[in-house]
């Protein structure tokens, strides 16, 4: 997997303290978030590393063995079971510790994954790939499959309805294959759905507005308002007022898994005042303010 410096991608020197790494992720996190760039590809890529950037090196553990190690930090352990290993067999031939010590980092690896004789191979996991999807709201409304293209390798998977932004599902052995016969990584597939520009979703909830005129307000009438779904007609009680709330049961988003089960959709009125009177029109609604 092509190494990715986490420091430069918040922006910091290695010598950056827990604060200031702190301070650069959430900055980035704002400007690069999903929600603000909705059809900004590069944005959600940035958006994706900069969140592996902060879990490395805002935990002080991983970030010393990625200082050590980069890439390969995850197998940090491993390693370093490995040298104590070799340095314990080349002590116990030699009688002399300090040989062990006397090889240098690339004479290690190679030792280890089998360049020399030296050493019985040892077999490691891949390394995790993570990838991102993004779809739009109407996409997540019915479960279905898309083909993905990892490393030049087609997958197919399948998407339940009801995923959320920024949910993130796991492909068993799907990622990096492993060394020396070792286990294949996993690949981590995070969703990123776009902002609607008619719905807003809280959870299974949507929520929209429909405008109706200032004569269907007053009078009461029918009004046709869109979902996700389809067009619904709607009944309007006289005397509907600007802000009026109504709710649509299970016309809201498919819980997750639960293709059966759904969400409501919250309605709001937004009355909207005539304008070009004509003089008429101008004497009738006077007539109408003298009776109050």
């Amino acid at each position: 997997m092509e190494f990715i410096d986490y420091y430069k991608v918040l922006g910091v020197d290695k010598t950056a303290s827990e604060e200031e790494i702190k301070k650069a992720y959430r900055k980035l996190a704002r400007k690069l978030h999903p929600d603000l760039n909705p059809n900004d590809k590069d944005a959600h890529q940035k958006f994706q590393q900069v969140n592996e950037a902060n879990e490395v090196l805002s935990d002080p553990e991983k970030r010393k063995k990625y200082d050590q190690y980069g890439k390969d930090w995850q197998h940090a352990d491993q390693f370093e079971q490995q040298r104590r290993n070799q340095a314990g067999s080349q002590f116990k031939g030699s009688g002399n510790f300090t040989g062990a010590e006397e090889h240098d980092f690339s004479d290690f690896f190679e030792s280890m994954f089998g360049g020399s004789g030296r050493s019985r191979q040892t077999k490691f996991r891949g390394q995790d790939y993570q990838a991102e999807l993004q779809l739009s709201l109407t996409d997540v409304m019915q479960t279905h499959q898309q083909t993905l293209t990892v490393n030049g390798k087609n997958i197919r998977i399948t998407i339940p309805a009801g995923v959320e932004n920024g949910q993130k599902i796991k492909l068993k052995e799907y990622g990096a294959p492993g060394v020396n016969g070792g286990p294949a990584g996993d690949l981590y597939i995070t969703f990123t759905i776009a902002a609607h520009p008619h719905f807003k979703r809280l959870g299974n909830d949507l929520y929209t507005t429909a405008i109706i005129d200032l004569y269907t307000a007053i009078l009461g009438g029918e009004t046709i308002v869109d979902t996700l779904t389809g067009k619904v007609k709607l009944t309007v009680n006289p005397e509907t007022q600007t802000g009026a709330k109504i709710r649509l049961k299970g016309k809201g988003m498919p819980v997750y898994k639960k293709e059966s089960e759904a969400g409501d959709l919250y309605v709001t009125y937004e009355v909207t005042l005539p304008t070009n009177l004509t003089a008429e029109q101008k004497e009738l609604f006077t007539q109408l303010s003298k009776l109050q």
